[in-house]
């Protein structure tokens, strides 16, 4: 069967699909520990604790960063599972659409139950509610994303193609994260409306959820699988395959600079309410202005992205994102710490300096795990894109895992409160230091990915597209 490349307005629509889930991943990734680990302000409010907060697991962990770190762990089996599952399959109308079709509404349905939880006070019953609605949550983010993040190397069968396809996903990712932070602002309306604390958060959660829903399903709708791709499904099942993918050299060390990049930007997303209304002492709203500025001054940036990648390469460039982003972190450390440096101050700063690292990191290591899983289609015979794929969504998912799991323990030191206590709140020293915990992961991913061989990996496809 011919197929045909996707026309601009079509990788559009295809980018639709990942400002629905990145909304999804948003509510999730700002709101978990915000919503369970209240602040002081925020018990003012009227915040209900549902989950013990002190650091009671080995005295040294959260329930809550405990829970997430399982959820991640669970994450290691249903990643290459639903990857070989798409690669492999043989539905007549593509291996990955009818997957991000079957999983787009429990997806969006199972977001909102996370913040459910039946008991309004500290109970064990929340605690088994939000690890179970957490694992469902990542088992349909993985069956709806794995498939999805393979169509970036099957849709994109050019190199101008795949940056236009990573340079759109990566701004609907970016405005999809801002969304989520919009019941910054709007539950407090609600809370002006006499609704209470967690409804009118759970409110904001429904409508963003079911504006995902839409998104999300926008591409399995629009785009027919099989007009642009005729692949042969492979013969390896998950384990084989996974395998074969941790064969690529060059594939292990971007995944593992790939961690420490999520590391960091996912102590930035959790962490950013907490160094507003702690650190910087602003109000909850001003984290979504901070988020939105980065946003747009980052979206500025994208245009000059492919002309960077022509004259630099992928790799400089994503190396000087992650310095970038550490001095980003340099900033957030030395709030409070200088006399004055509080405020709208730092917060602006930090914007500025953060901005084009986002762009080079929200655009180019899509496009490098593309080219690596074509590098490796063209040596080895067999395309398993769904697989790559998912090893990279594996090491964003082991990222954040690892950042929820160093955030909740490290904001809460330095705090004066009983550490047992479910009273318990970040502090300005705690957030300090996951500050500088999150440099140090910025400059190790900036290490690792130094010893990707791009070279070697661009001239395999050069050579194969020459003949």
């Amino acid at each position: 069967m011919k197929t045909r490349r996707l026309t601009k307005k079509e990788m559009r629509i295809f980018a639709v699909g990942q400002l629905g889930w990145s909304i999804l991943g948003g509510l999730i990734n700002a709101w978990l520990v915000t919503f369970y680990l209240p602040t002081e302000q925020d018990i003012a409010k009227g915040a209900s604790f549902y989950l013990p907060t002190g650091l009671i697991i080995f005295g040294i962990l959260t329930v809550l960063g405990l829970i997430s770190f399982i959820c991640r762990i669970f994450d290691a089996v249903t990643d290459p599972w639903i990857a070989s599952l798409s690669d492999r399959s043989t539905n007549p109308k593509g291996r990955r659409i009818p997957f991000m079709k079957r999983a787009a509404i429990p997806f969006a349905l199972i977001t909102v139950l996370v913040f459910f939880a039946p008991v309004n006070g500290v109970s064990g019953v929340n605690i088994a509610w939000v690890l179970c609605t957490l694992i469902l949550f990542y088992l349909f983010m993985t069956m709806y994303c794995t498939p999805y993040n393979a169509l970036i190397s099957e849709f994109g069968k050019t190199q101008e193609d795949r940056m236009y396809i990573s340079t759109a996903i990566s701004l609907t990712f970016f405005f999809g994260t801002l969304i989520a932070y919009l019941p910054f602002v709007f539950a407090g309306v609600l809370q002006g409306m006499a609704v209470s604390f967690a409804w009118s958060y759970r409110l904001c959660f429904i409508v963003l959820s079911a504006v995902a829903l839409i998104c999300m399903l926008v591409p399995v709708f629009k785009l027919n699988e099989k007009d642009f791709v005729d692949a042969v499904p492979s013969e390896s099942n998950a384990i084989k395959s996974l395998a074969k993918t941790f064969q690529n050299k060059d594939f292990v060390k971007f995944a593992a600079s790939d961690i420490a990049y999520w590391i960091g930007l996912t102590l930035f997303q959790t962490g950013l309410p907490f160094f507003v209304k702690v650190s910087m002492e602003l109000d909850a709203s001003f984290a979504m202005y901070f988020l939105g500025g980065m946003t747009v001054l980052s979206a500025c940036f994208y245009p000059i992205v492919s002309k960077l990648v022509s004259k630099f390469g992928k790799k400089k460039l994503v190396i000087t994102g992650f310095l970038g982003l550490a001095l980003a972190y340099v900033v957030t450390a030395l709030i409070g710490v200088i006399p004055g440096f509080k405020g709208i101050v730092p917060g602006a700063l930090i914007v500025i300096i953060s901005a084009f690292p986002m762009a080079l990191l929200g655009i180019i290591p899509q496009a490098i795990v593309a080219d690596v899983a074509e590098e490796d289609a063209i040596v080895t015979g067999e395309k398993r894109e769904g697989m790559f794929f998912a090893a990279r969504t594996f090491a964003m998912k082991m990222g954040q895992s690892v950042a929820m799991l160093v955030f909740t323990s490290l904001a809460v030191l330095g705090t004066t409160q009983d550490l047992k206590s479910n009273d318990l709140t970040a502090s300005p020293v705690g957030l300090r230091i996951v500050a500088i915990v999150a440099i140090c992961f910025c400059v190790l991913g900036a290490v690792i990915l130094a010893a990707y061989d791009e070279k070697k990996v661009m001239k395999t496809i050069t050579d194969n597209a020459e003949k």
